[in-house]
């Protein structure tokens, strides 16, 4: 019966750490990049 009672204790310590892992904090998500308009120098196309 001792042995048991073990098996279950160790199933109990197991389910409680995946719940804490599954509902643990949230990862933040990444910031949306923003795009940034640039202004190149126009170069004279030559021929």
């Amino acid at each position: 019966m001792d042995y048991v009672e073990k098996v279950l204790e160790k199933i109990r310590e197991w389910a409680r750490r995946l719940i804490e892992s599954l509902l643990g904090p949230e990862a933040e998500p990444e910031p949306e990049l923003i795009p940034i308009p640039v202004n190149e120098p126009r170069r004279p196309r030559h021929r």
